[in-house]
């Protein structure tokens, strides 16, 4: 099986009048297929996995917004990856398709892993090129077309649309981390790619909406935004697109991996961005 049996993503609509405002959570899914031939346990792989992040949003369609899931794990392959960025140490034969390096194998985080973030090998042997292809063509394209046709039908209808990439992040930073291995991370981190995925107004309407409830956030350090945001955010045309970062300190126990108190005060604080940034979305479109 090369995709969860009952889809690789779920997409909440708006239970209100819709807003031109489009929430994804590429990481937050857990399916991995019982047959991979892992070298590591199941719950080391599924260490990296944007634990909870779907539901922190999920007062997003009591806004308007769409929400976006995916169902699979990003160790099983990373949507948020060009289906390009393929890892060519993982395969035992040739690679037919175009490659779009990004520089992630680099360090094992290409669109499938090879290492974990403590640089142990995840699969016990190199795998075929069939097996990689399905991967990304089960779970991966479908989730990136998804999104692209969300935010499409969201633009056309509005001739506007705001996009919210939703991740999670260590409270300090791995071996292979971005920032250098025992960074303390800030408590949320706003990606732009540097000003390109979005205005700068609403890069810094979510910066002072959260700075205001009492958070630490940092603008593009570590996190500049992956291709999510790249392919989502063209500012000049009104298509912005930002990814968020939240601390895991802020609503779970790394490691045990269970929420904590935190999660649902973290929850209501998002719950208020989300009703400030309906507002900025409803009255910026047509």
């Amino acid at each position: 099986m090369s995709s969860p049996p009952d889809g690789p993503y779920t997409l909440v609509e708006p239970r209100i009048a819709p807003v031109p405002l489009v929430l994804d959570s590429p990481h937050s899914g857990s399916w991995i297929p019982a047959d991979l031939p892992l070298a590591v346990s199941e719950w080391d792989l599924r260490e990296p996995e944007d634990s909870f992040v779907d539901a922190l949003w999920a007062d997003a369609p009591a806004h308007g917004a769409a929400l976006l899931a995916a169902s699979f794990s990003r160790a099983y392959v990373d949507p948020n990856r060009h289906a390009g960025d393929m890892d060519l140490e993982l395969l035992d034969g040739p690679w037919s398709r175009p490659l779009v390096p990004s520089g992630k194998a680099r360090i094992g985080k290409a669109v499938v892993w090879r290492t974990l973030e403590d640089g142990r090998v995840i699969h016990t042997r190199r795998l075929a090129a069939a097996e990689l292809e399905a991967r990304i063509d089960g779970c991966l394209l479908p989730y990136q077309r998804a999104l692209a046709e969300r935010i499409d039908a969201v633009h056309a209808r509005h001739g506007v649309c705001f996009h919210l990439n939703c991740h999670s992040m260590r409270a300090v930073a791995g071996p292979m981390g971005e920032g250098g291995a025992g960074t303390a991370r800030a408590d949320v981190v706003l990606g732009d790619r540097d000003g390109t995925t979005c205005s700068a107004a609403f890069t810094a309407l979510v910066r002072d909406a959260m700075a205001g409830f009492g958070y630490d956030v940092r603008i593009n350090d570590p996190y500049k935004g992956v291709e999510l945001v790249r392919v989502s955010g063209d500012p000049a045309r009104g298509r912005h697109s930002l990814q968020v970062e939240l601390n895991k300190r802020l609503y779970m126990d790394e490691a045990t991996r269970q929420r904590t108190a935190g999660f649902d005060a973290l929850r209501r604080d998002l719950g208020r961005l989300l009703a400030v940034l309906a507002d900025h979305a409803r009255n910026a479109s047509r």
